[in-house]
């Protein structure tokens, strides 16, 4: 059996090789983004580019799948990076350590059929919205994960449907602002927000994680037409 043979079992040949060829830009490889990255690599994904500028801290462990201590103070595209073709050395992965935003989009030379929006930067989510729409690319952004407990409250709809969620909220009133009505599909949970009086975000690994999977089961069934 090789790497993909249960894989093969399941969706068959074809969609195996719809997979393999794919092109999927992923924005925000942390909490959430880093087991979408996981995901989609396992799946059978070989054309992918992360974008992400931060480096690992020790306060990601508790969460974060790339995060190990060996790791800590490394940019996170370049340890994504490496990890991937740990897994698939047939990986195409183009690691961009950048901050997305409008003027990065427009110089980005590559072509994608999917946008996975992982990150928590308001602008950086309207620029690839506009991104996505202007380039006819399918696009799927996460809400927030931060302050809760219960990933089995999280959900798959569209960003005028959200509740319970500041991020989305504040998502929902700057595409206003753009005049943008797209109905973007979007990862978000049912559970109101545990809020703490010193205002700093809490976060454990369940709920992240559980977004970060939902976000690539997304792109996946898209990509073998089960959704």
């Amino acid at each position: 059996m090789n790497q993909f043979s249960r894989s093969e079992k399941i969706i068959g040949t074809d969609n195996l090789e719809k997979l393999k060829d794919s092109r999927v830009l992923l924005v925000g490889i942390g909490g959430v983004g880093g087991i979408t990255l996981e995901m989609l690599v396992r799946s059978g994904i070989e054309n992918i580019a992360v974008a992400d500028f931060d480096t690992f801290e020790e306060s990601n462990l508790n969460r974060q799948i790339l995060s190990l201590n060996s790791n800590v103070n490394r940019k996170k595209v370049e340890v994504a990076k490496k990890r991937v073709l740990d897994i698939n050395p047939s990986c195409k992965i183009n690691a961009i350590s950048s901050k997305v935003d409008e003027l990065f989009l427009d110089n980005l030379n590559l072509q994608f059929d999917y946008v996975i929006d992982a990150c928590d930067d308001i602008k950086a989510k309207i620029a690839l919205v506009k991104y996505a729409i202007n380039n006819n690319i399918k696009i799927i952004s996460c809400c927030g994960t931060g302050n809760r407990l219960k990933p089995e409250l999280l959900t798959i709809s569209n960003i005028w449907k959200t509740e319970y969620d500041p991020l989305a909220k504040k998502f929902r009133a700057e595409l206003r602002k753009e005049n943008i009505k797209y109905k973007l599909p979007v990862v978000y949970s049912k559970e109101q927000p545990i809020i703490k009086t010193n205002g700093t975000v809490g976060s454990m690994a369940m709920v992240p994680n559980s977004a970060g999977i939902l976000l690539a089961s997304y792109v996946i069934n898209c990509i073998i037409k089960e959704v």
